[in-house]
Order: C-alpha cells, then sequence, then structure tokens
C-alpha cells in the first residue's frame, strides 16, 4: 500500500496570522508495547485531534493486552506493516535503542511524522540523517526529551530566564536506582539523557568539554554507574551521577547562583521545588588578611505554586500541535543530535579512563570529541553536519524487540 504524505503547511503567513490547520484528526501508530509504550498510548488515546489507530509489538500476548483495553485499535506485530500498510499520519517509537534508528528512517522515508523515545539513536551520525530525510520531505522529527515538558523544570527555566538566581555557578544532578538493567546501553546511554537535557536547557548552550568516569559490576561492558562532568564556557560546570545500584530511588538537580539556589526533587509529591534565598559573597578589596571575611547571606526559602500536568501528555499534544501546525517541536531531532553528540564523548572519555574530550563549536561544524593529553587539543578535521544518505538496514522487524 501506498503511504500517503501530508505536505507540511507554513505555521504563519507574513503577516503574521496562522494559517489553516489540519481538518481531520492525526492518526497515529506506536510502535513499542513494553515498558514505555503503554504509557505512550494512553497519553495518545486522550488527545483531542488525535486518533490513536494501532500498535506494534513483536509480542503478540502484549498486543493482545493493549488492543483488550483499547477496543478500537488495530494491533500488528511487524514493524513494517505499521509504518506502510495502516494509514497512518505519524508513527511514535518506544522501542530498544538500536533499533530507534532503522525504524525512524523507515517511517520517514514513508512519509511519517516521527516522534522517538530518548536516546534519539546510537550515534550522531544516525542522528544526521534521519534530521536529513526529515528536512528533505517537510516532517516533523520529534525526540522524547520527557522532563522539559514538566511544570518543574519549566518553572525552573522560567526562573533563571528572569535572572532570580543571578549567574549560574554550577548544576549538580544524581539520578539513582536498584536497575532497571539494560543490555544494549549503559547506565549513562539510558538515564543521564534526562538530566543532560535539563541541564542544557536551562544553560541554552552546549559544553566545551565532557568527562565521565564508571565501572561496571553486573554485566560485563555496561557500565552501571557513572560520573560525568560537563564543562560549560564562563567558568560554569555540571556534574550527573547515574547508578543502577543504589538502594534509594533519587531523583535530584540542585541549581546553584550568585544570588539563590533551587533544589529540584522530581519524588516529591508536592513541593517539587524549593528556592534558597542563600549565598556567599566575599570584600570587594582588603588591606590584610585579618580584613578578610566571607559574607554569607541567609535569606528565606519558598516554594513556587506548580500547575502540575502530566509531562508524556504534553509531549504528544505538542507533538500533534507541531504536525498540525509544521512548527518546529521544542526537542526536535536538533535537540536530539545534541545529547547523542553529548554522549558520544562520555563513551569516548570512560574508555579512556576518564580523561576529558572537547567539542567542537555547536554553532560551526560538528567535531568529533577530542582528547586533551598534554593540555593542547589535537586538531581533526571538522565533520559535515549533513551526511548523503547512507544505504539502507535491512530487518527492521528483526531489530524490534521488547522495549
Amino acid at each position: 500500500m501506498k503511504a500517503i504524505v501530508h505536505p507540511l503547511r507554513k505555521f504563519c503567513a507574513p503577516d503574521g496570522n496562522h494559517l489553516e490547520t489540519m481538518k481531520k484528526p492525526v492518526t497515529v501508530g506506536v510502535l513499542g508495547c513494553g515498558y514505555w509504550g503503554p504509557l505512550l498510548v494512553r497519553s495518545l488515546s486522550g488527545l483531542p485531534h488525535c486518533r490513536l489507530k494501532a500498535v506494534c509489538d513483536p509480542d503478540i500476548a502484549r498486543v493482545k493486552h493493549i488492543c483488550a483495553l483499547y477496543s478500537d485499535l488495530e494491533g500488528v506485530t511487524a514493524p513494517q506493516r505499521l509504518i506502510t500498510a495502516c494509514d497512518l499520519d505519524a508513527v511514535v517509537i518506544a522501542t530498544p535503542v538500536k533499533s530507534h534508528y532503522p525504524l525512524a528512517k523507515a517511517s520517514l522515508l514513508a512519509g511519517k511524522h516521527t516522534f522517538i523515545e530518548k536516546p534519539m539513536a546510537t550515534s550522531s551520525q544516525e542522528c544526521e540523517e534521519l534530521i536529513d530525510i526529515a528536512e528533505r520531505k517537510g516532517l516533523v522529527l520529534m525526540v522524547d526529551h520527557t522532563f522539559l515538558y514538566s511544570a518543574p523544570v519549566r518553572k525552573i527555566v522560567e526562573i533563571v530566564q528572569a535572572g532570580d538566581l543571578g549567574e549560574i555557578r554550577y548544576i549538580n544532578s544524581r539520578r539513582l536506582n536498584l536497575g532497571l538493567f539494560q543490555k544494549d546501553i549503559n547506565v549513562a546511554w539510558d538515564l543521564a539523557p534526562h538530566d543532560i537535557s535539563i541541564i542544557l536547557h536551562i544553560l541554552g548552550e552546549f559544553p566545551v568539554a565532557v568527562n565521565c568516569q564508571g565501572n561496571a559490576h553486573v554485566t560485563p561492558q555496561v557500565e552501571d554507574v557513572t560520573n560525568m562532568s560537563l564543562l560549560f564556557p564562563h567558568k560554569r560546570f555540571a556534574t550527573i551521577q547515574s547508578s543502577w545500584l543504589e538502594p534509594r530511588k533519587i531523583r535530584e538537580m540542585t541549581i546553584v547562583g550568585s544570588r539563590r539556589m533551587i533544589v529540584y526533587d522530581d519524588l516529591r509529591t508536592r513541593e517539587k521545588i524549593r528556592i534558597y534565598d542563600v549565598r556567599v559573597e566575599r570584600p570587594p578589596h582588603y588591606d590584610t588578611f585579618a580584613e578578610f571575611q566571607y559574607s554569607y547571606h541567609y535569606g528565606d526559602s519558598y516554594i513556587p505554586h506548580l500547575q502540575q500536568e502530566e509531562p508524556l501528555t504534553l509531549a504528544c499534544r505538542h507533538f500533534i500541535d507541531c504536525i498540525e501546525t509544521n512548527s518546529a517541536p521544542m526537542t526536535s531531532g536538533r535537540q536530539g543530535l545534541e545529547l547523542i553528540r553529548l554522549l558520544e564523548g562520555a563513551s569516548a572519555s570512560l574508555k579512556m579512563n576518564g580523561a576529558p574530550f572537547i567539542f567542537g563549536s555547536p554553532n560551526g561544524p560538528v567535531l568529533a570529541p577530542v582528547p586533551i593529553g598534554d593540555g593542547s587539543a589535537h586538531s581533526r578535521k571538522p565533520k559535515r553536519t549533513r551526511r548523503g544518505l547512507s544505504r539502507a538496514r535491512n530487518g527492521v522487524a528483526t531489530l524490534f524487540e521488547n522495549a
């Protein structure tokens, strides 16, 4: 069956008026009925202007279970059948990371708007190719960096952009729990993308260097605990601790500014954000060491009000809105590419026992991670940000396993 490609319309006319959006609901299919797929099915099924039409998983029992919960769904076990034969406008991919690229490529080539779970792919080269296909075909390509749609993170960004914290000095993040162990990616690729996406969104720039250390205790060659450091311009940095071996589940981030500080605890049912009016200052000038004293400011702490909405539902709604209006998603393929570039640098640092790796300017040509050896960066020719399409991978269905 020939795929139907819906050409995208402009988001806004030259005079600023919105053009007519799609009249019919956006039909969507979900690939993957494992851990995250059913949550996406639930979120999509309740959206206006969206018709969830089909689900796919190689495990027929999982397909039957989802279809029993949502009786109007069509269930299939072959990804290619869902992509090409279900008359869909969009495909949502919630499968193991190794299958993201071939499934997303097949979806885009079939003319479907595509939503991919994090991380976007296994390499920056794969991300660049997916971005190129989406742009050539005029399709929406979105990556599910769910936390950027959460009320706490949106409030934090609002506070930072208003200048209430002063200059951001550093961010410290901990994402720890016991399991869930992955087989195809390590804990940095599994847990750190959440923190990385939040940190990049808050700071609004790409780091100049990354270093990462870790160990594999349970599965050989698959690190289950890592510590990552990101170095940003203007003496700012961030640290990310990730673990599958922690007895307690921890989801905490601290943002330290020159005027105030924020503690974000995502596990709290309420009061997820607390702002501390504390800081330390040094005297502008002094004549003797005896005159030198730090000035500590201890003010009140307060908890801002948050309008709670489920982040995943907001992300799915944003995807549908972007399809209808031809607007670029907040978490587009380019944001997905940035995150993969950073994870590639972290992986290279892991292999070098934590030696730092430096990146090229995110505004210029994309540079491969370069080791910092004796203090001077070794030059390397930049990679093109656009590549010719590589040969299509075969065996889409065989790469599709339980997510």
